[in-house]
């Protein structure tokens, strides 16, 4: 079947009187909860996790899936125009001008230019998904053991380079989930290992007890800890003037390029090994301050800081599913959320889902078009009541995510053995946060740590134990050529400083000569 045909069936799923109600349900819950202080888009899948365990049908729980993420994102930019309180680093960009924007009265013009701008992008970016995951799968399909083992270092290591300040701290953070990710039997000898003769770790560290730690718990303690420097009070929203759609025809006029080209920088970028939102946003921020006509806004609530970056965070998430979807790879850490959610199901993302599952695949696609649509729809007319979520005292709401995370946990495993372990990895997740090491690290290294561990040694088994097979295959030598190249990049800068900066010595030396 072609690919429109495939997603006019997916659209048949979508549209029953059910899963329309599960991708209405997303999109409000994961607004609901993302516009809360603090809270992204992982954790807001982490949380909710839990509740579609006792779901049937994994359609109608991917499709709230794809709601939730697509709220989230959006109630993120919610709180960080009104409280300059980022959800995520994605929503960083956001925050610079959409704040500034609030403090000057014009809040409801940055929250506008924030939901239409991700209702262009979530969907033009989407249309690329369409055309471009199904190709990208038939040529997944020739990878070999070496191949995907080359492309999680690669996927590991783009992630920890660019996502951290620190490259070493993103090695350790790195290091700390590939060892949560070797806990329990050996999947080839059948051997415990690091067990500490704990029945309860035979299985391993499940991966919703590291997210849950991880984001609900580690967060929560984390911005508990920070309560006395945020902002207590919102900005206000101005009156309507009468706006179409809440922008004036001037603010239009500044944000349909930057919505475009915010959408033209976020999917490529999502699409790489690298993954993620951070660098798009803040590429597209970057670049509509230095091509604006209104500089001299920038810093003091220029719309075009708010209507790019927002484009690029949205545009880049249907990036993400292109490797998540084709390859199994999660580049992100709500990527890696919704990798654990397939494998709840006991779904395997790869180049065998289009084949083995292509109802879910392509219901999920068509769920972005759906979900677009009634995020629009339902924001710009309850904005007024995700303010209202603001005012909810913070002591109270933090409270409320440990007591719904606690019995999340308990909930999957039944094992206060577990519950002790996902506050002890909270723990870490909140000296992670204080002392500033990445966390999207650790979840890729649970995850990819044991699909990297049986490909090696699955590749030297095919090898006859031969070491060279990883440099002999060009394709995996050209994944690991790519990943010492990611490696060293952030690095470059500094490197060509100081070479410009000794050959500038030498030339002066020689002139005293």
């Amino acid at each position: 079947m072609s690919v429109v045909g495939d997603l006019l069936q997916g659209f048949a799923t979508v549209l029953s009187p059910q899963n329309l109600l599960f991708a209405a349900i997303g999109v409000t819950v994961g607004t609901f909860v993302g516009v809360l202080p603090g809270i992204g888009p992982a954790l807001t899948i982490a949380l909710l996790l839990p509740v579609t365990f006792s779901l049937d049908d994994p359609v109608g729980a991917f499709i709230m899936f794809a709601g939730i993420y697509y709220g989230a994102m959006y109630g993120g930019s919610t709180t960080s125009i009104l409280l300059n309180t980022p959800g995520e680093s994605a929503s960083v960009a956001t925050s610079i001008e959409g704040y500034q924007m609030a403090l000057r009265g014009r809040a409801r013009a940055a929250l506008a230019t924030a939901a239409i701008g991700s209702f262009v992008a979530g969907t033009i970016s989407t249309v690329l998904l369409t055309f471009v995951a199904r190709p990208v799968a038939s040529v997944a399909v020739t990878f070999r053991a070496s191949d995907y083992f080359a492309l999680a270092i690669l996927a590991m290591i783009t992630v920890t380079a660019l996502v951290g300040r620190s490259l070493l701290r993103g090695l350790l953070s790195l290091f700390f989930g590939l060892f949560l990710g070797l806990v329990g039997l050996d999947t080839l000898t059948g051997q415990a290992r690091y067990t500490f003769g704990l029945p309860e770790l035979l299985d391993g560290v499940d991966i919703v007890l590291v997210i849950v730690g991880l984001f609900a718990i580690g967060e929560t303690l984390h911005i508990a800890s920070r309560l006395r420097q945020l902002p207590e009070h919102i900005t206000p929203l101005e009156p309507a003037r009468g706006h179409v759609g809440w922008l004036s025809r001037r603010d239009w006029a500044r944000s349909w390029r930057p919505w475009l080209r915010g959408t033209a920088i976020g999917f490529p970028f999502g699409a790489l090994p690298a993954g993620g939102a951070e660098i798009p946003t803040f590429l597209s921020y970057t670049y509509e301050k230095r091509r604006s006509k209104h500089a001299a806004e920038f810093g003091k609530g220029a719309i075009e800081g708010v209507a790019g970056p927002e484009a690029a965070n949205n545009a880049s998430f249907s990036g993400v599913l292109v490797p998540l979807l084709t390859l199994g790879i999660p580049t992100s850490a709500t990527a890696a959320v919704m990798l654990a959610a397939f494998q709840i199901f006991n779904l395997q993302p790869g180049p065998q889902l289009f084949e083995k599952s292509p109802d879910l695949v392509w219901a999920l696609i068509a769920s972005l078009y759906i979900g677009n649509v009634l995020l629009l729809a339902l924001n710009l007319e309850l904005i007024r009541i995700w303010v209202k979520v603001l005012q909810i005292p913070r002591p109270v709401l933090y409270a409320g995510i440990l007591v719904f995370a606690t019995l999340g946990v308990y909930a999957v495993s039944g094992s206060v053995v577990e519950v002790l372990l996902a506050y002890g990895i909270g723990v870490v997740g909140f000296f992670m946060r204080q002392f500033d090491f990445p966390i999207a690290p650790v979840v890729l290294g649970v995850i990819l740590g044991p699909m990297m561990e049986v490909q090696f040694r699955r590749a030297l088994l095919l090898a006859d134990g031969d070491l060279t097979t990883f440099l002999t295959r060009p394709l995996t030598a050209a994944l690991l050529g790519l990943a010492v190249v990611a490696m060293l990049l952030p690095h470059l800068p500094r490197l060509v400083a100081r070479l410009r900066g000794r050959s500038g010595a030498r030339l002066a030396f020689g002139e005293d000569d």
